[in-house]
């Protein structure tokens, strides 16, 4: 399973998880294309090499032509969802962007659907986010973990006037997250960066699984602190372990009195806002009603948010939760070229065996392209040569 570990000795935001991914290999060429399909008006990326306190790293900037823009949350969505880019990239965008929202709601009192993004309604902002969760996908990022965040202090201007730093929608944002205030007298955190890292992180502040680090990128922030390198470092690799061993949270709960397109729609929402998986079970129930069985497996982190979402979404009044462990083999993902072209497909390692399968998306998309069968796309791929 590939990992990417965020160290935020200096803090985080948008701007430097790009610079630490380009930074680790991540193609900007690649990841320009993919930000091209939003439709966005000239959005490109510079990417050049910068040294914080002697250590090279990589600086991104988003230009972007249409200034200061201020959205809704379902306008931002709206863009993200027309876009032709990877599924969970925007699943994920869309959490990220839902997380903002609620964090915004929340400070200023409002609804979610009242917010008006200011900063992170911007071309730049958006594709702050949709960058990070496309570079993730690019270089192939399953599970994500993250040091403490550390927070500055002082006081920043936004489009709300001069707010104390953090800011409050950074505050709501790291609500029950590892933190560390310093007295480094800038905005270390930024609601970009705490939206993508609380949203996307398992775990925060509590250490990573082993794993076999096999690239390290360094991303710059703008100001050269004379406190701390302000970098963030970024370390991608591979679990070490055959097997790896998980404890997650079970909640289950029973419905028979519910619409029943309502379940699609729930489970793309647990499953975009950090569940490991959310499946229905039919069973038959008292006074023999046909009923359903949802389930949801979550990070105890994550428990309380999957719990509050299916109280929201749902009829339900109540659940169960219970502690299970999971056992699950390495993976990772490779590239692999076929008469089609170039295809993704997941490779499994255990007991010196190795088996791997094509993403269906990867096909899909071949096969519309090429106006050929996707069984054929499918079949190349499974037969071709994995590294």
């Amino acid at each position: 399973m590939r990992l990417a570990y965020f160290d935020c000795h200096a803090g985080i935001s948008g701007d430097m998880i790009l610079g630490a991914l380009v930074d680790a290999g991540l193609r900007i060429e690649a990841l320009q294309r993919e930000l091209d399909k939003l439709g966005l008006e000239r959005i490109r990326l510079r990417a050049g090499k910068v040294q914080r306190h002697g250590i090279a790293a990589t600086k991104v900037d988003v230009a972007a032509g249409e200034g200061q823009h201020h959205r809704r949350l379902n306008d931002v969505l709206n863009i993200i969802d027309a876009a032709d880019i990877p599924s969970r990239a925007r699943r994920r965008a869309g959490a990220i962007f839902r997380r903002l929202a609620e964090a915004e709601a929340e400070v200023h009192g409002i609804s979610v659907e009242r917010v008006h993004f200011h900063e992170v309604g911007a071309a730049d902002a958006i594709a702050d986010i949709v960058g990070a969760v496309i570079g993730l996908e690019q270089l192939g990022v399953e599970r994500i973990y993250a040091s403490p965040i550390r927070f500055g202090r002082g006081t920043t201007r936004s489009a709300h006037g001069v707010l104390p730093v953090p800011v409050p929608a950074v505050v709501a944002l790291c609500r029950e997250v590892p933190t560390e205030r310093t007295d480094i007298p800038f905005e270390l955190v930024t609601p970009t960066g705490a939206a993508v890292l609380t949203t996307l992180a398992q775990q925060i502040g509590a250490g990573t699984p082993p794993f076999l680090t096999r690239q390290i990128g360094y991303g710059a922030g703008s100001r050269d602190l004379d406190e701390v390198p302000n970098l963030l470092r970024v370390e991608i690799g591979d679990s070490d372990a055959l097997l790896q061993k998980d404890a997650l949270n079970l909640i289950e709960t029973n419905i028979d009195d519910m619409t029943p397109e309502i379940y699609g729609y729930l489970i793309e929402r647990l499953l975009a806002g950090g569940a490991r998986d959310a499946y229905l079970t039919p069973v038959i129930m008292k006074k023999g009603r046909p009923g359903v069985v949802l389930s949801v497996l979550a990070d105890p982190e994550r428990t309380q948010s999957a719990t509050d979402l299916i109280f929201r979404e749902t009829t339900t009044l109540g659940v169960r939760i219970r502690r299970v462990e999971r056992q699950t083999v390495s993976r990772r993902t490779e590239v692999v070229e076929t008469a089609f072209g170039p295809v993704t497909v997941k490779v499994a390692d255990y007991g010196g065996r190795t088996r791997f399968a094509p993403e269906f998306e990867d096909c899909a998309r071949i096969a519309n392209e090429q106006g050929v069968p996707i069984l054929d796309v499918y079949r190349a791929a499974s037969s071709a040569d994995v590294g």
